[in-house]
């Protein structure tokens, strides 16, 4: 008995309206958390070094070049990420892991986006442009530190906080000493906020062999965020006074230290679901601390 021979088709290629869909999750746009966390050190150097009046047409620059980098790093780093996301509970639904986009289309929006970001810099002074091609070098590299380095987190930090000598030198044509202090206080908030991050996959990450600083903490992870949290908040304090910031901006870092005692309280069992809610706290301990700074030059006088 035979039966018939059965022709299957060739997979329908997707529509442009799944092709965007793809896109814009390998970019992340639908979890703006990482837009959050770049924007915040941004608004903070602004503030500070515009004395509470920034110039609008830099503070713009600034706010859209956050997205296209944020979003080029989201692309590179799943290109760097391509062979171990599929075996990540938490990342593999991304579209590189699931095939929905190539490793060559994400390459090509990285490009797009750091062209268009530095088409965009190049509105700022010649200073600032050089200073940008130093932050593209470390958007490229921070996702192949995880692994060679169990912190690649600094890495990380020094990414996301280099738009802080960059906001300087656009508004003053300079970078002071307050401005390497707020620069070493974003890495320390990285390292934190990131670690918190890295719990979520710890297990996941010994196993495919990607390293992270709570692989590394081990048992005294709670305890090290805890010391990084003060050491971090200290370094605000004394930065914020240096500048001559009053109640205001000191009632801010009370609400930021309530919300690291909260962080602390999620992390407490180290459960994932619960580590990355503390993961996503940072963005209201960021908010926190930039109205601060925008109440206290607006009010404190």
């Amino acid at each position: 008995m035979t039966f018939p021979e059965i022709k299957i088709g060739q997979p329908r290629p997707p529509t442009w309206r799944e092709r965007l869909s793809a896109y814009l999750m390998l970019v992340r746009l639908n979890r703006p958390i990482g837009i959050f966390l770049l924007m915040w050190p941004a608004l903070w150097a602004l503030w500070l070094a515009g004395n509470g009046h920034p110039p609008w047409q830099i503070v713009m620059i600034f706010v859209i070049g956050v997205v296209l980098m944020r979003s080029a790093g989201c692309a590179i780093n799943d290109f760097a990420d391509r062979k171990v996301d599929a075996h990540v509970t938490r990342t593999k639904e991304r579209p590189l892991a699931k095939g929905t986009v190539t490793p060559q289309e994400a390459v090509i929006i990285f490009l797009a986006l750091s062209l268009t970001a530095f088409v965009l810099v190049l509105q700022l002074n010649w200073q600032t442009v050089a200073l940008s091609v130093v932050a593209l070098l470390l958007t490229f590299i921070y996702p192949f530190m995880k692994r060679f380095t169990h912190v690649p987190q600094l890495f990380l930090g020094a990414a996301f906080g280099w738009a802080i000598p960059m906001a300087f030198m656009a508004v003053n044509e300079s970078i002071p000493n307050l401005a390497w202090l707020l620069f070493i206080a974003t890495l320390i908030w990285a390292l934190i906020y990131d670690t918190q991050y890295a719990m979520v996959d710890r297990e996941d990450d010994v196993q495919v062999g990607i390293k992270s600083t709570a692989i590394l903490f081990g048992q005294w992870d709670r305890v090290v965020i805890a010391l990084l949290q003060l050491l971090f908040l200290s370094l605000l304090l004394g930065i914020g006074l240096s500048a001559g910031r009053g109640a205001w901006f000191i009632g801010g870092l009370v609400l930021a230290l309530g919300f690291a005692v909260y962080q602390q309280w999620l992390i407490h069992h180290r459960e994932p679901n619960a580590c990355f809610q503390a993961f996503l706290n940072n963005n209201y301990l960021g908010m926190t601390v930039f109205l601060g700074l925008v109440f206290d030059y607006a009010l404190g006088g």
